[in-house]
């Protein structure tokens, strides 16, 4: 490719990869690549961080700067105030124009209106597709600005021609030194901390390896046993998605075709249309896309319980212990908690969605709270009368109970016939095994 003389800069966010990267493949045009990532203290600060989210960070960035070294290039890693470091850099470097991913969050439409406001006339900040299959507002109804309900979303969506997949640059050449400040970063992976079962490393290569072994065997399970909470038929890919160490297009490519691949296919569409909702609707992220004119109660101890996983209901004390410790929810141990609390409980969904962002691995606003929001009732194709009952859920997702002593071991001896339902034993059983009552009666819903 021929290049016009410059320096462009690179900034990573989501998309850990050097394959398939729209914007690192557009700054080859340059003479020059410097590449970059920016721990954020607006988002480093502003919440906490699940010990694995940070270590698979780590992970990814690790790999990404050996693919980069491999290129002729390396990463910057800075943190700090995000646009500042990106100025900082771009000054430093000679860089005539930034190279980013588009993004749909309202906070990354902040910081990027920030960027383009800060850089004046001689630097162009140049955004990018790679977030998501079709970039949003590629499919839009008749008459509206973006889908609101997803089967004819899919139908569009299955049809519609994608962008060329792209290999990986063949070089890199950089400038000689960017001139690390104090707050650059080595680029370093964290301490392995114990690993749940299914977990691997994180970055470009390890995600690779994922994909080609689920596609080898693992997909044609997944529409059939995809809601056994035991052993789900998990891609194991959501955490490789959310920091883009593939891309959505990628694996679609790969598993297009495969038997078994269609379930999978509808789900990397559900991505697509909750991210088209939000770069439409970003207020929605936070507000009811669906205004149902009920009211949320406030029970500060009851969402303790939750939180905890202490709520006397063995199904959703299981999902919510094991989202506390290995920061991962299979989709369906997702739903029957946020059904609880905003059913049974009658909490605020937004509640639920915080502290799912604080403890997923794979944690993603438009996904995680569009999703919070259905099972509310307050979302897309919003049911107001959906309910999931959790012990009906539990008898059949986890009928032999394994998902429920794996994650609940004051139920470990109980009987298959007791452990979705402890509480027909008594309380005085109950009290032997140190396992409370429910906070709440699990088929009772609040009004």
């Amino acid at each position: 490719m021929a290049t016009d003389g410059s320096v462009a800069l690179v900034v990573f966010t989501r998309d850990l990869r050097v394959a398939d990267n729209p914007a690192l493949t557009r700054a080859t045009r340059a003479s020059k690549v410097v590449c970059a990532f920016i721990h954020d203290d607006a988002l480093r600060l502003g919440r906490p961080m699940h010990p694995l989210r940070a270590w698979f960070l780590s992970e990814c960035l690790a790999d990404l700067d050996a693919s980069l070294r491999r290129l002729g290039s390396r990463l910057e890693v800075r943190e700090g105030n995000w646009v500042d470091e990106v100025l900082g850099l771009a000054a430093q470097s000679g860089a005539r124009s930034i190279h980013l991913s588009d993004d749909v969050t309202p906070y990354a439409q902040r910081r990027f209106a920030r960027l383009e406001a800060a850089v004046g006339q001689t630097v162009e900040v140049c955004r990018s597709p790679g977030l998501t299959i079709l970039p949003p507002g590629v499919l839009t109804p008749a008459g509206g600005d973006h889908y609101r309900v997803f089967t004819p979303f899919y139908r569009r969506w299955l049809t519609t021609p994608r962008r060329q997949l792209l290999p990986p640059p063949t070089s890199l050449p950089t400038v000689d030194s960017t001139n690390p400040r104090p707050r650059s970063r080595s680029v370093k992976t964290l301490p392995t901390p114990p690993l749940p079962p299914g977990v691997g490393p994180g970055g470009e290569h390890a995600a690779a390896t994922r994909l080609a072994t689920w596609a080898a065997g693992g997909i044609t399970r997944y529409g059939e046993h995809r809601d056994d909470l035991a052993e789900p038929a998990n891609s194991g890919l959501s955490r490789d998605l959310h920091f883009g160490c593939l891309s959505p297009l990628q694996v679609e490519a790969v598993i297009d075709g495969l038997p078994g691949a269609g379930p999978f296919l509808r789900q990397l569409c559900w991505r697509d249309f909750y991210l088209q909702i939000l770069a439409a609707r970003p207020e929605a992220a936070w507000s009811d896309y669906v205004e149902r004119g009920r009211r949320s109660r406030k029970d500060p101890v009851g969402l303790e319980a939750w939180r905890r996983g202490l709520t006397g209901v063995p199904i959703v004390d299981a999902a919510m212990r094991q989202l506390a410790l290995e920061g991962f929810l299979p989709n369906r141990a997702r739903m029957i908690a946020a059904s609880f609390l905003t059913r049974n409980l009658g909490l605020d969904w937004r509640d639920g969605a915080r502290h799912f962002l604080e403890h997923l691995v794979d944690a993603d606003v438009a996904l995680n709270n569009l999703n919070w929001q259905w099972m509310a009732g307050r979302g897309t194709g919003a049911n107001p009368h959906r309910v999931l009952s959790p012990t009906r859920q539990g008898h059949r997702f986890d009928p032999d109970g394994t998902y429920v002593r794996r994650h609940v071991p004051e139920l470990l001896g109980l009987d298959s016939a007791w452990v979705h339902e402890p509480w027909r034993l008594g309380r005085r059983q109950l009290a032997r095994l140190g396992y409370r009552a429910p906070i709440v009666p699990p088929g009772e819903v609040a009004a």
